[in-house]
Formats: C-alpha cells, sequence, structure tokens
C-alpha cells in the first residue's frame, strides 16, 4: 500500500488524513504537537517523529502548516524534507493559504530537486474531511497528471489556475469574498437580535432570503446560537489570510477597505482570548461594538 505523507495534523491536516484514508493509502504524519501525532495513530494513521522519516517513507506528502514561513522551514529548512538523503524525486502538494509570490519563488528554486503543486483548498475541514472542498491547483501540469489519485482523494473537485503563485492569487480573492459574507451574516443576526428577533429564527429567514449564501448553512447555526469553542477553521487562521491579503494589496497598490475593518475585527477577538475558536465569532466581535 502506497505511503503518503502529511505534514501538520491539525483541523485540515486531519480532514486530508481521512480523506486518503477512505481513498485506500496508507498514511504518514508528521506534526510538531506529540498529542497530533497520537490522535493520527488513534485514526489508523502512522506517526514519524521527524521530517526526515516522513520524506524516507514518503515520496508524495501534502503541506497542511499554519502559513508560508512553516512552509519554507519544512521543505528547505536545516532539518526540512529535502534534506533528507532519499533516492526519489518527491512531490509536495501545498494545501495552506501562502504568499504567493514567495510561494512561485520557492517552487522555481526547488524545481531542479522537487515537484511542487500549490493546492489551497476552498471550504472548511468539515467540508474537505465530506469531499465537499475546491482544491485550487496550480503547477506543471504532468506533475499534477502524475499525482491524480491523490489530488482525486482530497478534492473530487478542483479548478486549474496555470502556474504555482496564481492558486495562492485565487485563494486570497475567495477568501476575501467568504470572509465579508460571514461578517455581513453576523451583522445582520446581530442587527437583528438587537431589534427584537430571534436570531435562531431570523436564520432561516436569511437563508430563504434573496441574500441566502452557502456561508448560512456552514456558519449561520454557530452565529446565531453564539456557540464557536469547537472550530472547523479558526479566528487565527483567517487573521492570518486577512493580514496576507492587505500585506499583498499594498505591492498592487490597492485599497480593500472592506478587508481593513474585517481584520481589525478579527484582531479584537484574539486581544479577547477567541484565537483558537471558529471564525463565526467574528459575530462576538462585531456584537461588542456599540454606541
Amino acid at each position: 500500500m502506497q505511503h503518503i505523507g502529511v505534514v501538520g495534523l491539525g483541523l485540515m491536516g486531519s480532514a486530508l488524513v481521512r480523506r486518503l484514508q477512505a481513498a485506500g493509502f496508507a498514511v504518514a504524519g508528521y506534526d510538531v504537537d506529540a498529542d497530533k501525532r497520537e490522535r493520527l495513530e488513534a485514526a489508523g494513521g502512522t506517526p514519524v517523529a521527524s521530517l526526515s522519516e516522513l520524506r524516507s517513507r514518503c515520496a508524495t506528502m501534502l503541506l497542511a502548516v499554519f502559513n508560508t514561513d512553516q512552509i519554507e522551514e519544512v521543505i528547505e529548512g536545516p532539518a526540512g524534507l529535502l534534506e533528507s538523503a532519499a533516492a526519489a524525486r518527491p512531490t509536495f502538494i501545498c494545501t495552506s493559504t501562502c504568499d504567493p509570490a514567495r510561494i512561485a519563488a520557492l517552487a522555481a528554486r526547488i524545481a531542479p530537486r522537487a515537484d511542487y503543486i500549490e493546492m489551497p483548498v476552498s471550504g472548511t475541514s468539515g467540508q474537505v474531511a465530506a469531499g465537499d472542498g475546491v482544491g485550487l491547483v496550480a503547477g506543471d501540469p504532468q506533475a499534477i497528471d502524475a499525482a491524480s489519485p491523490v489530488l482525486d482523494a482530497v478534492c473530487p473537485k478542483r479548478q486549474y489556475l496555470g502556474a504555482v503563485g496564481n492558486g495562492g492569487k485565487a485563494k486570497l480573492a475567495v477568501n476575501l469574498v467568504l470572509g465579508l459574507n460571514r461578517g455581513a451574516i453576523a451583522e445582520g443576526l446581530v442587527f437583528a437580535g438587537r431589534m427584537g428577533l430571534d436570531p435562531v429564527a431570523f436564520l432561516d429567514v436569511l437563508r430563504n432570503s434573496a441574500a441566502y449564501s452557502q456561508v448560512m448553512d456552514i456558519k449561520g447555526p454557530m452565529m446565531a446560537r453564539r456557540e464557536f469553542e469547537k472550530p472547523v477553521s479558526r479566528v487565527d487562521q483567517s487573521y492570518k489570510d486577512f493580514s496576507l491579503m492587505l500585506d499583498y494589496s499594498r505591492t498592487l497598490g490597492q485599497q480593500l477597505p472592506f478587508a481593513e475593518v474585517y481584520a481589525k475585527l478579527l484582531a479584537e477577538c484574539i486581544e479577547h482570548g477567541e484565537a483558537q475558536w471558529d471564525n463565526a465569532a467574528i459575530l462576538a466581535a462585531i456584537a461588542r461594538h456599540k454606541i
């Protein structure tokens, strides 16, 4: 049975593991958190103690770490995947939301030694586990074709975007729209509640109105009931993504006024100790703003 590696065993990494196992792959995984490695073992995977051990077992590895810095460190760092003496040419499939320019540069640097496929995933960890995530794929078509059994297992729904970097660009733009959608729903629910409407009942009104979006199904119940402590996508992850959007937009000379407000609200959530909550907690930040 072919082993596929997963680096990062958090919410998204765990969803990737479930998809791979359901498709019949054996999974080896690494995370700096020993508890997460133990959970992988309990789920039938093979935890490893280092990146070099993972590389010795696997030629194809999915990367689900937090940010661009960690992607670069995992691949190129002194104890990274490329430091292994394993003979087979590796394929790295990056599912993290990263800086597009830095990722394009990384892919070019490692091209003589490894294939790099960019595939940030649009969807919560729950949607990915259910096979409903959308992979935003970029990279060399031959490498993508060779990795198609793994890509099929993880994201049956995919869109090809061309050169490495374009996947990240698309993901940032998608997450911008998605985040502002969450913010609009949250503000509407807070407003309805202040007017005396029951937020749970009003959510059904929203779902049957012209304002409907899929976000109401995924995040609406959490918002209406103010149940944020079992995340499928976290506040700190969203703040990282919006910070990256704003940084990248400045290089383009483009202001993102709504994104600036949204990032400020996420920062307030983090200041209130809510970094690990589901990003539906944007509602809590909005609710704290009173005249």
